[in-house]
């Protein structure tokens, strides 16, 4: 048996953050929404804590169990194996995901002419190498960053202003076609990316060490990752508008080049790369560590032993999963939130509490006779 991993609050908050900002900044959230994007983006984060207090509910009432021994204790072992492999394919298929996001970002920004298997393989063999030594120090790298992510943002904000790009005209007029857009967009488009890729924590919250004040730094979590994801949809609508922000394949990375500030201060984008490189590493990797403790479950073996063959795995689908990048984000915008995220994010863990709850109460009742 491998040793506990203990994680700390304060490195269950910088996960959190990390992880919801992930690929989130890197595409934009809620665009569809138009120059109201920001109004989705506020409302999406108040789904958001009810979203992250309704998996710590499940983590709770079956305390120091993962969602795949959670599934064990209300299915039994057959249909759990059978949750448990839909579910590592689905976390190798988000994986998958987030790493095609990398390959894009590096190929358009940094490396345009070299392979995206080369750059896949190289991220893949870094994140599997991180899983092998433990979630412990993926958390310590969240730890160790993530100020330097919150001074970031403030600092972008400060130059676009003084830099005098930002143009609090081009938001209006605000909810000019009613909240319905926006309600669209918030559901199921926000609520399941990113904050319902949270179910992924469900592995990673017996880990932590005072699960007493696990969701109070859960939820500070939620609202400083939402918070930046709003501000980052504020400055890019007030500073490209509306129009050439949906054109834009990496919205902020455009924000990021126009900063000038007495020909000085210039060029922000190689900041912006390492800030959104660093988000997609943390949330590939949650993703990475919650497949391989499927399999850890499945095959009773250390995940570690799943670690590099499954970033391998995780590397091809990441050319395979699109033919390119506009295929890639149609795929994510419609098919993937309906069809994955719905049943996989809401709808299973949704049925497994229901039958937790019954299961309580049927014991409640046998105690009192």
């Amino acid at each position: 048996m491998m040793p506990k991993e203990n994680l700390s609050l304060i490195q269950l908050l910088t996960l959190t953050i990390n992880f919801l900002i992930g690929s989130s900044i890197v595409v934009g959230v809620g665009l569809q929404a138009k120059n109201d994007a920001w109004i989705a983006l506020a409302a999406g984060t108040m789904a958001g804590f009810a979203i992250v207090w309704f998996y710590h509910k499940i983590s709770d009432l079956v305390p120091e169990k993962n969602i795949y021994q959670i599934f064990e204790y209300v299915y039994g072992k057959k249909i759990t194996i059978l949750l448990s492999l839909l579910y590592v394919t689905y976390f190798v298929y988000l994986a998958s995901r987030v790493v095609r996001d990398f390959i894009e970002l590096i190929s358009a920004s940094i490396m345009p002419h070299t392979p995206i298997e080369f750059i896949s393989l190289t991220l893949m063999l870094l994140m599997g190498y991180i899983i092998y030594l433990g979630i412990e120090v993926l958390a310590r790298i969240t730890e160790i960053f993530t100020p330097y992510i919150l001074g970031f943002f403030v600092l972008l904000g400060i130059f676009l202003i003084a830099s005098g790009t930002i143009d609090i005209q081009n938001i209006k007029p605000v909810l000019s076609g009613g909240v319905f857009p926006v309600a669209k967009v918030v559901f199921p488009s926000i609520i399941t990316f990113p904050f319902g890729e949270l179910i992924a924590f469900l592995i990673i919250f017996p880990a932590i060490t005072k699960r007493n004040h696990s969701l109070k730094f859960s939820l500070i979590g939620v609202g400083i990752a939402g918070g930046l994801l709003t501000l980052s949809s504020l400055l890019t609508i007030t500073t490209l508008g509306t129009d050439i922000t949906q054109r834009s394949a990496f919205p902020l990375l455009s924000v990021a080049r126009l900063v000038s500030v007495g020909e000085f201060i210039e060029r922000m984008d190689s900041v912006v790369v390492f800030i959104m490189m660093l988000g997609i590493l943390i949330k590939g990797a949650v993703f990475l560590f919650s497949a391989t403790k499927g399999l850890e479950h499945i095959f009773n073996l250390p995940y570690r032993y799943f670690a590099v063959p499954l970033a391998m795995i995780v590397s091809l689908f990441s050319i395979l999963v699109s033919v390119n990048f506009a295929d890639h984000v149609e795929e994510g915008l419609t098919l993937v939130p309906k069809f994955l995220h719905l049943p996989f994010q809401f709808g299973v863990p949704g049925i497994t509490m229901v039958i937790i709850l019954w299961k309580k109460r049927k014991q409640i009742k046998k105690r009192k006779r």
